[in-house]
């Protein structure tokens, strides 16, 4: 991967709306190109904004399959489940939403199962940053890091919850990714990620190109 490419914006609301509309344009010039688009998407409360723009753009959502990037492990519905959010902006639309499988009992062979869903490339990775330099469930410490022969698994608990989640072999399959960073916390995680310092998960995600969109309290570096 080469460099990031930084794009900074005023605030997080419009930084998540500009995000809405590159994954809108990308979303269309694949479909244009190939019939069809594969994109994954994190959750947290930065994306919202975006998703929900999302929602109102014209695309074609019957060739759009989407994928989340991780989840917790919590009861369909429950308001903390990243799918509950995505279905609350995007449940409207004829996309296909392949859900993480986290209420089967048998959390690996779920996550297993999943995996074979995913498609070989993905054309687009949203992801997120936390003030720890994690990014989707790949959290400092947690044993995932070191998982690189599934594309799939499951965290130890963080934050009260375990996860399932892409590992570093999966977002590797993205031909592009899209990071969303707001907040003044998420300022040191930035810059640490953006000169490519592999002490913290997120500076240990690999793919062919990556565009960072940070809120201007974010990109204070």
């Amino acid at each position: 991967m080469t460099g990031h490419e930084l794009r900074v914006f005023a605030d997080a609301e419009t930084a998540a709306r500009a995000a809405g509309a590159f994954i809108t344009s990308l979303v269309a010039e694949t479909i244009a190109e190939r019939g069809e688009c594969a994109i994954a998407l994190s959750g947290g409360s930065t994306p919202w904004p975006a998703f929900r723009a999302l929602a109102a753009m014209d695309v074609d959502w019957d060739h759009v399959r989407i994928f989340q990037v991780d989840e917790r492990v919590a009861p369909d519905g429950d308001v903390h489940r990243n799918l509950t959010q995505l279905d609350e902006c995007l449940g409207s639309l004829p996309v296909k939403i392949a859900a993480m499988p986290v209420t089967d009992g048998a959390l690996q062979a779920a996550a297993d199962s999943y995996a074979t869903q995913l498609p070989v490339r993905f054309d687009l990775v949203h992801l997120g940053l936390g003030p720890d330099g994690h990014t989707a469930s790949l959290v400092p410490g947690d044993a995932v890091l070191d998982v690189h022969d599934r594309l799939v698994a499951i965290t130890g608990e963080y934050q009260g919850y375990r996860r399932m989640t892409l590992t570093y072999p999966a977002i590797g399959r993205a031909e592009l990714l899209l990071w969303l960073v707001a907040g003044d916390d998420k300022r040191d995680a930035l810059a640490r990620l953006l000169r490519g310092d592999e002490s913290i998960p997120a500076g240990r995600v690999r793919a062919p190109r990556s565009v960072v969109m940070a809120d201007a309290a974010a990109a204070s570096l």
